[in-house]
């Protein structure tokens, strides 16, 4: 079960960085840089860190590849000492949990096993499956570890989930919460109904994924007519790859949109407009130009220009930057350098690096 702080802390909202991997020259876990970039999350303000998710890349799932256990075991330690000694509440730690249901169920395990606190559960390899099973998977796992459903983009995941899942999927009593990620409205408003029908939506905490429309799926109150009666819920927070680096203004972004809701105070026009840019900043950063295909070595250039890492490896020889994605980053950060958070991270980078 999910301890009462951490639940709370999680239906409060929070940003929760989707946790990408350092690798090293040898595509070998750099440890120094995969512990600098948990202490940069951690300083930045984030309630929380998403490991062994697709910005972690899935190959780490990969028994052959054997990475899931050490960078899972690494992102814990390393959180639990910074929290300690920055006297920091201890992080909301979710584990990706991907595969069949043996290989689910053995993740499940091994993440409660190394204390973290929920899974997030991805169906892909479940492409096929009827709403009965995936259903049955679902409950298999909540059984290990509370659940946070994952709706990932069709364009990575090769899935559709529909309006019938979701409504079943939300009776599974250990689910805590929901990221949605679709990348797309009619998807988003399928999970958001299901909620408002099921009656839990003050138990399950619903966190946004589309890194598209980050500001105004935050922004939005969500209302809708169950038995003659209105429902409200709100996207809490985010668990974004796109909050995976320039983490500090993520923080400060998620503390404006809350003090807006706080007040029910009418939205400043620089809200929408700052909704723009962050929706332009990672058109390049995930880059949606060519259908997402360098979105992991988008994250790593950004965080490679800021020290935090070395190089743009991935596991994957087929995940590299695209044919001018980089030109696209620079110029992003060069002409919206108030979405960047450089300055926080030049001034504490050598401590972060030398713990």
């Amino acid at each position: 079960m999910l301890d009462s702080s951490k639940r709370s802390r999680l239906r409060q909202g929070c940003v929760i960085p989707a946790h990408p991997l350092a690798l090293d020259e040898q595509n070998h876990i750099d440890e120094r840089r995969q512990r600098a970039l948990t202490r940069y999350y951690l300083a930045a303000g984030a309630g929380g860190l998403a490991v062994g998710v697709h910005t972690t890349q899935f190959a780490i799932h990969d028994p052959q590849v054997g990475l899931y256990r050490s960078v899972l075991e690494l992102a814990r330690e390393t959180a639990s000492a910074s929290g300690a000694s920055e006297g920091l509440d201890e992080p909301i730690m979710i584990a990706g949990i991907v595969g069949q249901t043996d290989q689910a169920l053995r993740e499940a395990e091994l993440a409660v096993e190394l204390g973290y606190d929920i899974g997030l559960l991805s169906l892909t390899a479940l492409k096929g499956k009827s709403i009965g099973e995936l259903i049955e998977h679902a409950q298999k796992i909540a059984q290990v570890i509370p659940v946070m459903g994952f709706y990932l983009q069709s364009a990575i995941s090769g899935m559709i989930l529909p309006g019938a899942f979701w409504g079943q999927f939300v009776e599974i009593p250990n689910v805590v919460g929901i990221k949605i990620a679709p990348f797309h409205r009619y998807q988003t408003l399928d999970v958001l109904e299901a909620v408002a029908m099921s009656g839990r939506a003050e138990e399950i905490a619903l966190y946004t994924g589309n890194d598209d429309n980050i500001v105004l799926d935050l922004l939005t109150r969500h209302a809708f007519t169950v038995q003659d009666r209105d429902v409200s819920i709100r996207i809490v927070g985010g668990l974004l790859g796109q909050w995976a680096c320039w983490t500090q203004r993520a923080v400060e972004l998620l503390e404006d949109i809350r003090a807006i809701r706080d007040e029910d105070s009418p939205v400043p026009p620089e809200m929408l407009t700052l909704a723009s840019q962050v929706t332009l900043a990672n058109k390049a950063i995930f880059d949606a130009d060519h259908n997402f295909t360098g979105c992991i070595p988008g994250i790593s250039h950004v965080l490679k220009r800021q020290g935090l890492l070395a190089n743009t490896n991935s596991l994957d020889p087929h995940e590299r930057l695209s044919p001018g994605q980089a030109e696209r980053i620079d110029s992003i950060i060069e002409n919206y350098p108030h979405l960047t958070d450089d300055e926080f991270v030049q001034a504490n980078l050598q401590t972060w690096m030398n713990d």
